[in-house]
Order: structure tokens, then sequence, then C-alpha cells
């Protein structure tokens, strides 16, 4: 793929592909003599070194006795390695089903989150997920159950023991903390939550004073940094920058790009308040929401 596009498809694909082939029982210098190719070719398509061809991933699924609906989307996501650029629109390219996203959160060692405008949703409490989802127009209470058995599921990536939980940092605007749902118990319950959550030694939480001046983030908005853990020989994947609007997820993986949001994050680090102020500020808020 040219320097010019994400590799996030294709490193994807590639670990997808490795799982596939383990799950299956597979070992790699088996799965290259089955489809005749080079182990290094086999290393380089797993480690999402090189793009691959849309019948090559059949090929390596029918080995694999991988399942239609996993077949279809590796073969999508052999498609997407063929783009200069990346903007994933969710059930087009890929399923619905499937969030790529969710599989770079968990391969990730570092997690850092800037969120201006909601708790971050790894440390948000059922009800508040529950108030958040209900907001769209339309959507039953089954799907917004569903979305919520979601997210707890993707939260038990902060306490797993094996691979070693991420070291999960976030930046969390004041404002946000001052905005109570309309249900001011499941408010209360989120703050004092953020508190609890932040005592866990892999957990860092941070708030945005409301006297920070207007910065250099101000118009960036919501980004996650996902920093990626090197396995034995094999290099650490790209760092990547994860941005979600309403119609779509952009990953960006560029070393400019890379570098820019390091040092947006760096900023915001510097001008939150520490953890300890930053506990304190919350609990300063909880308290004030009973003399209203």
């Amino acid at each position: 793929m040219p320097d010019t596009g994400s590799s996030v498809p294709r490193r994807q694909l590639g670990r997808l592909l490795r799982q596939a082939r383990e799950e299956a029982g597979i070992n790699l210098e088996a799965a290259a003599d089955a489809l005749e190719w080079s182990r290094a070719k086999m290393y380089r398509l797993e480690g999402g070194q090189v793009a691959l061809r849309t019948h090559d991933v059949t090929l390596m699924c029918q080995q694999y006795g991988t399942s239609p609906e996993l077949t279809e989307v590796l073969v999508s996501l052999a498609r997407e390695t063929k783009s200069k650029g990346w903007w994933h629109a969710y059930g087009e390219a890929i399923p619905s089903w499937f969030e790529l996203y969710v599989g770079m959160e968990a391969a990730a060692h570092q997690i850092r989150y800037h969120e201006p405008s909601l708790v971050p949703g790894l440390l948000q409490t059922p009800e508040y997920m529950e108030a958040l989802f209900a907001t769209r127009p339309g959507r039953s209470p089954r799907e917004v159950a569903r979305k919520v058995a979601l997210r707890l599921e993707r939260q038990k990536l902060l306490s797993r023991r094996s691979p070693a939980a991420p070291l999960f940092e976030t930046v969390v605007d004041e404002a946000v903390l001052r905005r109570p749902l309309a249900d001011i118990e499941t408010w209360r319950h989120q703050l004092a939550y953020l508190v609890n959550a932040a005592q866990a030694p892999n957990v860092r939480l941070r708030v945005l004073p409301l006297s920070a001046p207007p910065h250099l983030v101000s118009v960036a908005g919501a980004f996650v940094l996902l920093d990626f853990p090197a396995f034995g020989t094999r290099p650490a994947e790209p760092s990547t920058v994860y941005c979600e609007s309403l119609t779509g997820s952009l990953y960006l993986d560029r070393p400019n790009e890379i570098a820019d949001y390091n040092e947006a994050w760096q900023l915001l680090w510097d001008r939150a308040l520490d953890e300890r102020a930053s506990e304190d500020l919350i609990g300063t808020i909880i308290k004030e929401s009973y003399d209203d």
C-alpha cells in the first residue's frame, strides 16, 4: 500500500487471518504448503506488510474452514487494502455486526482517549450508556439493551489478566462532568464510578478544567490513540488514531499524523488537572449536586 494510505485494513486482515489459522489448528508451515506459498510470504501477509487479493483470502478461508460471515468480513477488508486512504462506513465495506475498532482496541497495550462531550465509553456505567443510547429516535429498548451489553463486554479489557490489561489514559472536559442527566442519581453514580475506576493501576484520568483557555486541540474533537505491543521478533504495529462521526470512522497511521496527535495529546495532558486534583474536582461536583 502506498505511504499515502492507511495500513489499518491490511493489518487487521493479517491479524484475523492469523487467528483463523490458529483456531483451525494449522501451523504456519502447513498453511504455506497447502497454499503453495513460501513461509516468508505467509509471515508478511499475517503481519499486514503487504496487500492481499480477494481471491487469495477466499482460498485461505477455505483452508481454515472459516464461517461465511467472517469470510465476508475478510474479503471486504482485502478490498479495502487497495485504497489509498480509508474511510470506513459502518454497514457498507464491513458488515454492521463487525466493528473493526473493537479488535484494534483489544490488541492495544496503551489507549489514550480524549472525549470533550461524553464520559469515555470504557468508563461509562450501564445506566449512563442506556440514557445515551436511548436518545436516538426510533431505537427500541431491545436495541438499547444490546448496545449496552456490547459496551460492557468491551469494558472487560481494562480488568483482564491475560494478556495484561492495557494502560488506559483519558482526558475529560469538566463541562462533561457538570452536564447532568435527566436522572440525577444516574449522573451522580456515573461521577462516583469515574473516581472508583481511576483507582485501578492501569487507568489514569485527568479533567480539563473550564478555566483552561482555548487551545490547538479545541477543534480536534474526540479521538483515540492506540499503541500496540511487539510480539517476539515481530515488530509492533504502527500506532493508530481513531476518530468517529455519525456516519463513519476515520483511521490514521501515517507518521506525520501520529506525530501531530501525540503532540495534541501531550498538550491536553499537561493542561489538565493531575489525577489527584481531578479526583477532588469530581468529588466537589458530586457534593454540589446535593446543594442545588
